[in-house]
């Protein structure tokens, strides 16, 4: 079989036994850094691409993708909008709402809320709440009965169950004869949900007739949830939409609301690829010292070689096949070893955290309680590339520096 002579005597070159065995020593910690560069830097992107993802489908499958509320209060023709919001272009669908803000109390426990009224029926097409109930359903909240959903971190700060009352407080009072008291009510847990994420201790759900006694919205109804197939335009259809309704409306969307969690996540998944990337880079040009050590060890090699009438480009071209496999080798196994742990951190972390009884991600503090992960095969081919292209331009120096020996000087001394 035919091999180009670089190839073939560089090839030799790397299987070699070396006399100095602190050249191989190198060699070998040149690689194993490239290796743990790559698989290192796969295994982080995968984890930021899972907080992405969770935060698309988790955080924002709980809350509105963007919302029209009237100027002026309620909405006495939802209906309507409602109607019109679902033929809207880039709407998928559409649920009317009440929302406000509360505690919740349970004896001395108490907790501040994020209340919403729903019509579980339309609320089911917008959310991803009926995918998550672990107790109950989100069809007992029947109009009249004064149920509550919970989050389960709600449930278990409060010391709550099924079937247990717990008392809403708002943050407005009632005057009258007597006095002024807060206004409040007692509620019948009717079910629990939890979306592995923060707001199952900050969010809670009631029916939308209820919500509307309670928290007094005139028209029964305070504004319309709309969910987008790609909800990265959110702002711009619900705007869209805003202008053909009659009357006048207030816009939100979710860049409002969780924006900057969002960015946060973009920022910090580009701010740790950039510094990974730099330890890649620095394992790759690691190569450069390893050539430059093997190249002053083969000089009466490489003069023997140009005697016999070999090129400077052949002499340059065995140190690069010589450097670029060390950099092939360990950005390979650098893939495979990241590909394998990005596919199972989940399971590892769990295994620590059930070792170590320790808890990385508490829900308390952070938005998910798990570690997430979603590997993107663009993402490796990305990493490998990079890799591979820091390898070969290491190879340029210390290759240069071995074509231009000089066979008289090197060897002078042999």
């Amino acid at each position: 079989m035919f091999r180009p002579l670089p190839f073939f005597i560089g090839l030799r070159y790397t299987r070699a036994k070396r006399r100095n065995h602190f050249i191989s020593f190198i060699s070998l910690m040149s690689m194993i850094g490239l290796t743990l560069g790559v698989c290192v830097l796969i295994i982080v992107m995968s984890v930021m691409n899972g907080f992405d993802r969770e935060l698309r489908t988790r955080i924002l499958g709980m809350v509105p993708h963007a919302s029209i509320t009237a100027v002026n209060g309620g909405m006495s023709d939802w209906q309507d909008i409602l109607e019109q919001a679902i033929e809207f272009e880039g709407i998928e669908a559409a649920a009317p709402f009440v929302d406000g803000q509360g505690m919740l109390a349970n004896g001395s426990a108490v907790r501040g809320t994020m209340v919403y009224g729903v019509d579980p029926a339309y609320e089911k097409n917008v959310s991803i709440i009926d995918d998550h109930m672990v107790q109950g359903s989100l069809d007992d909240l029947k109009p009249g009965e004064f149920g509550i959903v919970l989050g389960e971190l709600s449930a278990q700060y409060l010391g709550v169950t099924l079937g247990d009352k717990v008392t809403m407080v708002l943050p407005e009072a009632n005057v009258n004869l007597a006095g002024v008291f807060p206004r409040m009510r007692r509620f019948t847990v009717v079910g629990l949900f939890s979306v592995g994420a923060d707001l199952d201790g900050s969010l809670s759900y009631i029916n939308i007739q209820d919500a509307a006694r309670f928290l007094q919205v005139p028209e029964g109804v305070e504004g319309i949830r709309l969910k987008m197939h790609d909800l990265f335009r959110a702002p711009a259809i619900a705007w869209d939409l805003a202008m053909t309704l009659p009357g006048r409306y207030f816009v939100q969307d979710w860049t409002r609301t969780q924006g900057r969690l969002f960015q946060a996540i973009q920022m910090e998944k580009t701010m740790v690829g950039l510094l990974l990337t730099l330890i890649v880079a620095v394992a790759a040009f690691n190569i450069v010292s390893t050539l430059i050590m093997v190249v002053t060890d083969k000089q009466s090699d490489i003069a023997i070689l140009r005697t016999l009438g070999a090129s400077p480009r052949t002499i340059m071209g065995i140190f690069m096949v010589q450097g670029s496999l060390i950099g092939i080798i360990g950005t390979v196994l650098g893939v495979v070893l990241g590909v394998i742990a990005a596919l199972n951190v989940a399971d590892i972390v769990a295994t620590i955290e059930r070792v170590l009884s320790i808890r990385f991600l508490s829900p308390d503090v952070y938005f998910i309680s798990y570690l997430p992960s979603e590997l993107q095969w663009g993402d490796v081919i990305s990493i490998s590339v990079a890799g591979l292209l820091m390898s070969f331009l290491a190879t340029l120096y210390p290759a240069w520096r071995a074509s231009k020996t000089q066979p008289a000087e090197a060897l002078r001394y042999d």
